[in-house]
């Protein structure tokens, strides 16, 4: 039999933007330590929808660390305390009987609030559509032995790749800046030949559009990286500020 314990949530509550929010307690008793804590939130739902109220509001997909939606700020720290680690892949068993949490949505200018733990986190995706993509029509997929891409460099364009724009960059920063963001999306096709005959048109677009939407510069605090569930190096920021002066 699994493991139990008891938690007490403090969960930001707000109907809608611009609407009065504030911290509302509820106390979990005797559940799973096995329980993700989004499924210990859905445990949560079940009770207060049984109590016709309103149910709390936060996202998640796939539930598997994949797609991003998931995050919000746990006792101020962005996905929780476990590294590399989104919430979606967080368990109860991380935290103490007893232990209080403070759950809450990122906070940044750029990330509206749309209810209790949802912000509106669109901003990420019309930087990336500014210029995170090959547009140059090269016909049909050439041979791939054409175009070589050593071991090493294509391990790196992966590791950046690997970004899921989740948005605890931001969140974290105080300066909610996406800098990190933007490098590893601009890294990613920047250190791959397909993405060569764009890269200086890439890096102009969309770091214009990341101060276009409103966030914030970058001050090297680096606790960008040390809240990236991927594990994304704040040394590619260092590598988008050299490619802009170019």
């Amino acid at each position: 039999m699994s493991p139990t314990l008891s938690l007490t949530l403090r969960i930001w509550r707000q109907q809608q933007p611009g609407a009065p929010g504030g911290f509302e307690t509820h106390r979990l008793e005797q559940v799973s330590a096995d329980l993700s804590l989004l499924e210990a939130l859905d445990w949560l739902n079940e009770r207060l929808i049984a109590a016709g109220e309103r149910p709390v509001t936060f996202e998640h997909d796939c539930r598997e660390g994949i797609c991003g939606s998931c995050g919000f700020l746990i006792n101020g720290q962005a996905h929780g305390p476990q590294e590399a680690t989104s919430v979606c892949q967080l368990y109860l068993r991380r935290f103490r009987d007893g232990e209080v949490l403070v759950l809450e949505p990122w906070r940044a200018r750029a990330f509206p609030l749309l209810q209790d733990l949802s912000v509106d986190r669109s901003a990420l995706d019309r930087v990336w559509a500014a210029g995170g993509y090959c547009s140059v029509n090269t016909g049909q997929a050439p041979e791939a032995n054409t175009l070589l891409v050593g071991r090493e460099q294509a391990a790196s364009a992966f590791d950046t790749a690997s970004c899921i724009g989740c948005g605890a960059c931001v969140a974290s920063c105080r300066n909610a800046s996406a800098s990190l963001f933007v490098a590893a999306k601009l890294a990613h096709l920047g250190q791959l030949p397909q993405g060569q005959s764009e890269r200086q048109r890439r890096a102009l677009a969309m770091t214009e559009r990341m101060a276009a939407e409103g966030f914030g510069s970058c001050s090297n605090q680096l606790e960008c990286e040390a809240v990236c569930p991927k594990q994304i190096s704040a040394d590619w920021i260092s590598w988008m500020n050299r490619e802009l002066r170019r």
